[in-house]
């Protein structure tokens, strides 16, 4: 089992209030998704005693220790309600985007820095641009993780707030980009044809070439005996 511990961070309180959490509630912690509050202890940091929740993550089991006073500068947060999940999906569903010419190391860290904010709207926003980006060329390793990583958070979230199977989640998304994938099989399909019959009229050319060098050295000989 793995433990985190995040260190004690003055920082000012945000406008909005701060979420609480009782033990056996589920919250989402940047970057490494729902989790559940197993415990909350007080602990001797610096001199002083300070509360904090103990978090595991669902989907690996990781252990996290967070301060209380900590959870906005953190980024601790609730589930994402089961109204909001049309805005998610509806980012997902954005296709008039700006052309991304980045190199793939840049893009890379701009996407993880969205991920880490823990907005389930920054996740949805990098598994779209990564969907997308993947049926016009390779993902570089780094990219697959994180496409891998947005997907996973995406669909536990998602499952969580709908109280339905992680599947039923996934072929949700999956239908959102049929029909782009669709188009994109069919163009590919138009290409690889398109390129098969330059191939067979190359071939067909160099054919008759042949043969019209072929017949006139033939004739070339009859004149010539």
């Amino acid at each position: 089992m793995q433990e985190k511990q995040e260190h004690s961070v003055n920082k000012s309180s945000e406008e909005k209030p701060v979420p609480k959490f009782a033990i056996g509630d589920l919250a989402v912690y940047p970057a490494h998704g729902v989790g559940r509050i197993e415990a909350i202890e007080s602990r001797e940091v610096d001199g002083e005693i300070q509360n904090f929740y103990i978090m595991k993550i669902l989907e690996n089991d990781m252990v996290i220790m967070i301060p209380v006073q900590n959870v906005s500068s953190v980024g601790l947060r609730t589930i994402l309600s089961e109204n909001d999940i049309p805005k998610i999906y509806s980012i997902m569903q954005e296709r008039d985007l700006p052309q991304d010419n980045q190199t793939w190391n840049r893009r890379y860290r701009e996407y993880m820095e969205k991920i880490k904010t823990g907005s389930l709207y920054e996740v949805a926003g990098v598994y779209r641009d990564l969907f997308l980006l993947r049926l016009t060329k390779e993902l570089s390793f780094g990219e697959r993780k994180l496409f891998d990583t947005a997907q996973s958070l995406l669909v536990k979230e998602i499952s969580i707030a709908k109280k339905c199977e992680e599947k039923t989640v996934l072929d949700e998304i999956n239908d959102l980009f049929e029909p782009i994938v669709k188009a994109s099989d069919e163009k590919s399909e138009i290409e690889k044809q398109t390129s098969e019959d330059k191939l067979k009229s190359s071939k067909t050319d160099r054919s008759n070439a042949c043969e019209r060098k072929a017949s006139a050295e033939s004739k070339k000989i009859q004149h010539n005996p």
